[in-house]
């Protein structure tokens, strides 16, 4: 918070001991030690939360008629706002220690309505000062002197009866200390966390971040370089170029000195006259395969390479980053034999015009994002959406084989649903153990989200011997196994067109589980169309089932593309 200068006190007692210094080097003295007196303290500001940092701490207002707001602040990240009701003037007070016989400098910045601020009980004359209406911040400044007993008086602010709110910062009663000290100094501030992307235009990007304590401003740095300064938690890029990427972060600033930097967020413009993230209409029937972001022996892949019988493509994986919830993108280009990024966000681009979908995979089995609080929520939503924002992703795929909240991630995926969209598309891939239940968190969350949900497709491999929605035990590799499992979720409360079933696309996509595109293709016929099932035979059929998922793109390429060959004409065929 601004604080006055010190400045060193005068009292009448300098004229005289210099003048006597001066006839003792007359008469010859050989020293002047001890003749000059003693140094007097530097003035201090003896308000306490002067700033209104530490909410209404040391003050009292009358009516509650006090509350702290983070804008208009004129310095630091809070102020007061009091609001005048009826007979009551929104009067805010606290007790000061001052010291007898001293003169004190009073002021504080105003702004709003009729705004009042002085003191009582000087013990000599009690002072005020005041301000009509005012638009913008306006200092009040007065002085007074305190009486030969006086250790205390009353510092207040007031507005005046039926008019509007006033807001008040930086209050200063500068002058000896009287006994009860002065807030510390301040300190270098810490960094900004919760840095965020909101709304976007073809030349605007609007950013904003959380309040840092002791703060009195905010650097916001664009690709490195500093390119604006805010005293409050928010600000609006403008004169980018349309459809292009930047990195920001943000620095907190006060008399002491500037942070760290946040961490970087990235950010894209629209394109000239439309999003930057052109939205596709998902089939009624859609085939999902997940796309290698790494080389482990299976075909090395650029998004050019997928078939087009795919129409959801799952990028994998984001990584996590040291923000709790967060999540970035990284693009193993050397493991790609040199794929670059900017032929990954053409390749994107170039399967959306083809009417694809291009997803983030989030999770997977060395996935290490927890969303467990309402933190970790928003700063998944937020960097999520930033990562559609660089790439022009699509939407995102929930494949924490971990585990999740399924409080939080509703309230994640809810978050990112309202900055993306209508379009956004929200696949899931859960192992079947998550969804044996509606009471698993896996299940209670895609019900939770069934109105933005686009597909969950169920994982029926790596698991083992499972229970069937008829209660039977069924064995992995078998048609039983995908129709009696995707039943529990059709029965569950999904839509037919919100059940996909995931299965390895070779041997080598999975450790166990893996079964012919042909058995795949039956299952797909048992349940959209009562045909070709093994010993379970759902009471009703689902002609709406969305259809199948893949792992990976990349080891159906290693055996020939056999799987999606096989089973991508018979998902777009489906009734």
């Amino acid at each position: 918070m601004e604080r006055s200068p010190g400045a060193r006190r005068r009292t009448g007692r300098t004229r005289p001991l210099l003048g006597t210094a001066m006839a003792v080097v007359a008469a010859g003295a050989l020293t002047l030690t001890g003749l000059v007196g003693t140094a007097q303290a530097a003035d201090v500001n003896v308000a306490k939360n002067a700033g209104f940092e530490s909410g209404l701490a040391n003050w009292t207002c009358s009516g509650g008629s006090g509350a702290t707001v983070s804008s208009p602040v004129h310095g630091g990240a809070a102020a007061l706002k009091a609001t005048p009701a009826g007979q009551d003037n929104a009067q805010c007070t606290q007790t000061v220690a001052v010291k007898p016989n001293s003169t004190y400098a009073l002021s504080g910045w105003v702004q709003g309505g009729y705004a009042y601020i002085g003191v009582t009980g000087t013990g000599t004359t009690d002072v005020s000062t005041w301000t009509p209406d005012s638009s913008s911040w306006t200092k009040l400044s007065t002085s007074f002197t305190t009486g030969p007993s006086t250790t205390s008086v009353t510092l207040y602010l007031h507005g005046w009866y039926g008019q509007a709110a006033y807001f008040a910062d930086d209050i200063s009663v500068t002058g000896p200390d009287g006994g009860g000290g002065t807030d510390p100094a301040p300190t270098i501030p810490a960094a900004p966390a919760g840095l965020a992307v909101g709304a976007t235009t073809s030349s605007s990007i609007a950013l904003s971040w959380n309040a840092v304590s002791g703060a009195t401003g905010y650097a916001v740095y664009r690709d490195g370089t500093k390119i604006t300064t805010s005293t409050g938690t928010s600000a609006t890029i403008t004169g980018l170029s349309a459809d292009t990427a930047y990195q920001f972060a943000v620095t907190a600033t006060n008399a002491a000195g500037e942070s760290a930097k946040s961490g970087t967020v990235s950010g894209r413009t629209a394109a000239s006259g439309g999003n930057p993230n052109p939205g596709t209409s998902v089939p009624k029937h859609a085939v999902t395969g997940y796309w290698q972001n790494f080389n482990n022996g299976a075909t090395v892949q650029k998004l050019s390479d997928v078939p087009a019988n795919y129409d959801i493509i799952a990028v994998s994986f984001a990584d996590a980053t040291g923000t709790p919830g967060g999540v970035t993108f990284n693009l193993d280009s050397a493991g790609l034999g040199g794929y670059t990024v900017d032929q990954f966000k053409a390749d994107i681009k170039a399967k959306q015009a083809a009417g694809k979908s291009v997803i983030i995979s989030i999770g997977g089995q060395n996935g290490t994002v927890s969303i467990n609080d309402s933190t970790s929520a928003t700063n998944f939503a937020n960097s999520v959406y930033s990562m559609m924002q660089t790439y022009g992703f699509n939407g995102v795929d929930i494949d924490l084989e971990n585990g999740l909240n399924s409080t939080y991630m509703t309230q994640a995926l809810r978050s990112l649903s309202s900055k993306a969209g209508s379009g956004l598309v929200i696949t899931m891939a859960p192992q079947t153990i998550d969804m044996q239940s509606t009471s698993g968190e896996y299940f209670k969350t895609a019900l939770n989200i069934k109105d933005i949900l686009t597909v969950v497709n169920m994982q029926y491999y790596n698991s083992g011997s499972m229970l069937g929605c008829d209660g039977k035990v069924y064995s992995q590799g078998s048609v039983d196994f995908l129709t009696a499992l995707a039943c529990i979720q059709l029965e569950g409360g999904l839509s037919p067109a919100q059940v996909g079933l995931g299965v390895p696309a070779s041997t080598s996509g999975a450790g166990s589980g893996y079964v012919s595109p042909t058995i795949v293709n039956n299952a797909l016929d048992c349940l959209a169309r009562g045909t070709n099932c093994g010993s379970f035979k759902p009471s009703k059929t689902y002609p709406g089932l969305r259809g199948a998922m893949t792992w990976s793109t990349n080891w159906d390429a290693t055996s020939g593309n056999a799987w999606s060959n096989a089973v991508g004409p018979h998902v777009h065929a489906l009734p």
